[in-house]
């Protein structure tokens, strides 16, 4: 992988991982495109996750020192209650991703048509935002786990995380900026543990662990820079209520795909 390769991927993945524009079609278009070879696919798999976990945990640093002291107070509280809900909305991601991550990406590798409409699917949902109730509810239980879902159905390539989960959010009446800082919070568990899981399968990789380490550098820090951007410019679109905006690129994005996937 040329240095060129890794900030160009280091980009993709540090935008698309918070706009809701599917991050793993953009990256996997990436690699395709510029024909990046499976050591260096593993290996910049692994450094680009570890700098969109960085990114989230500079973003909301004095919400995540906030729940630790709460967690620390060792009491029942907002923060061990808000952790609780991270906890219980990552359990489908957990069971589903562990049992079935393999068929999913057998059945879609090299299925563009079918990554198209997925793309269609997360534009309707993008759209649908725009009708969303106008209440204020607080994240419960049950909307943890009804998120949580939507984040699972979001391992399909083509189907967005953020925008399954913000989506879903407000749908279910939950306030703006709340719905956004569970999203992103609730991604970390996901995130660190599919992280740990492809870095123990790079130690058993030998070729993986011999790519070359400027690269690697240099995607990381494009992956984290364009992560901070990419995830407070989010923050303050949902806030202003104009993530539907995105619809549009990702129905023409998922048009294409289908065109692509028939020809």
């Amino acid at each position: 992988m040329s240095i060129l390769e890794a900030i160009i991927l280091g980009l993709v993945q540090g935008l698309t991982e918070f706009l809701p524009v599917s991050s793993s079609g953009h990256l996997e278009l990436g690699k395709a495109i510029l024909n990046v070879q499976n050591a260096d696919n593993l290996t910049f798999s692994v450094i680009v996750h570890g700098a969109t976990v960085l990114s989230i945990l500079v973003v909301f640093r004095k919400d995540i020192l906030a729940l630790i002291r709460g967690l620390f107070a060792f009491k029942w509280n907002d923060e061990t209650k808000f952790v609780s809900l991270l906890l219980i909305s990552a359990i489908p991601t957990a069971i589903v991703g562990l049992l079935f991550e393999e068929q999913i990406e057998a059945l879609f590798s090299g299925k563009i048509l079918l990554v198209g409409c997925m793309l269609l699917i997360t534009a309707l949902l993008l759209f649908t935002t725009r009708y969303a109730p106008k209440q204020k509810k607080e994240i419960g239980f049950f909307e943890a786990i009804i998120v949580g879902i939507a984040q699972t159905i979001a391992i399909l390539p083509g189907i967005s995380r953020s925008g399954a989960t913000i989506s879903t959010s407000l749908l279910l009446g939950i306030d703006r900026e709340k719905a956004t800082r569970f999203s992103f919070l609730m991604v970390l568990i996901p995130i660190i543990g599919a992280t740990f899981l492809k870095t123990l399968d790079l130690f058993e990789n030998p070729a993986a662990l011999q790519s070359e380490g400027m690269p690697m550098l240099v995607g990381f820090i494009a992956a984290f820079v364009s992560g901070l951007l990419a995830c407070s410019w989010m923050l303050r679109l949902v806030k202003k209520g104009k993530i539907s905006y995105f619809a549009i690129y990702v129905a023409l994005a998922g048009i294409v795909a289908i065109i692509a996937g028939l020809l």
